[in-house]
């Protein structure tokens, strides 16, 4: 399998209008497509997985149609927390940062700290700490600020309400916009990378699924790579994006019957929790989900290139 490469990326799963507005529809497949092509770019000129992972996800962070990065939603109190984390199938070097603010990219800061330091996971005044002395780039609040993102928050304040980032009547639906990217590259090596603003109105000091390694993020040269999106706290309560990797490695599934049996057999997920996307050892994506739509793409060495919202395309 030398010599090949793919590239999967979501960009939020829920309940997604499949009357969404042209327009906005072909807004979110072009950032979809810019994302894929940051990816691939890496991937087709022999780079790292890594590499691809971090490049895709910083696309989509850079957008702010998605919930990551610039796109990331309010907290409770006016603010934004962002997660984000990446791991490296070879050694399962894994690198995550939780409740950071400021940060433009922090998918970047998340592999900064599985690089340089001893560490998997850090959050508040060391990561910012640790973003400053690496030169990780920093934005202003305004940065972060977009009307529809403050609208959203204030229609939640209004009934107090902890939401899902494109609900209360959003033009989208309600769709959980994490991001996240896996990839396999010339060499047969897997990582996986995922990144959030959160939930609309969420507490301060709030953490999902993304910046915990097998919940939201994992990856496994000997199996799989997995990034999730959904409803975060049943991603970590049942590990769904190392359980993949479990069912391959334990129970002896295929890429696609694990991703079966943990999204739809009701094993681990109930209807509308979400999905993930997954690349196997040999090149093999899947791409399941339980909720209305998912945005998602994948584009391989071999031609095969799509972009999706919904169920039935």
């Amino acid at each position: 399998m030398e010599g090949r490469w793919e590239l999967a990326i979501h960009g939020g799963a829920g309940v997604i209008d499949p009357n969404l507005d042209a327009h906005l529809k072909d807004v979110y497949i072009a950032g979809l497509e810019k994302a894929l092509e940051a990816g691939r770019t890496i991937l087709a000129s022999g780079g790292t997985s890594l590499d691809a992972v971090e490049a895709a996800v910083r696309s989509m962070e850079d957008n702010e149609l998605f919930n990551a990065g610039k796109g990331s939603v309010f907290t409770s109190v006016g603010t934004h927390e962002m997660d984000a984390s990446i791991m490296d199938g070879r050694n399962l070097s894994c690198g995550a940062v939780g409740g950071v603010s400021g940060i433009k990219n922090p998918i970047s800061l998340a592999r900064v700290v599985m690089e340089k330091t001893p560490h998997v996971l850090m959050v508040g005044e060391g990561a910012m700490t640790l973003a400053q002395s690496n030169g990780i780039q920093l934005e202003s609040h305004e940065y972060f600020h977009s009307d529809r993102r403050y609208e959203q928050w204030q229609l939640a304040r209004s009934k107090n309400k902890t939401t899902l980032s494109e609900d209360l009547q959003s033009p989208i639906g309600k769709s959980r916009s994490t991001v996240g990217a896996v990839a396999r590259d010339v060499h047969g090596n897997l990582s996986a990378a995922t990144s959030t603003g959160g939930m609309t109105n969420k507490l301060v000091g709030r953490i999902g699924d993304s910046p915990i390694i097998g919940a939201g993020t994992y990856a496994k040269n000997s199996t799989c790579a997995v990034s999730a999106t959904g409803h975060g706290e049943q991603f970590i309560r049942h590990a769904v994006a190392h359980s993949v990797s479990a069912c391959m490695e334990y129970g002896g599934k295929s890429l696609k019957e694990a991703s079966n049996h943990i999204v739809s057999s009701g094993a681990m997920l109930e209807e509308d929790d979400g999905g993930f996307i997954a690349i196997d050892k040999d090149g093999n994506i899947e791409m399941p989900f339980n909720s209305l739509g998912m945005f998602r793409g994948c584009i391989t060495s071999l031609g095969h290139h799509d972009v999706k919202i919904w169920k039935d395309q």
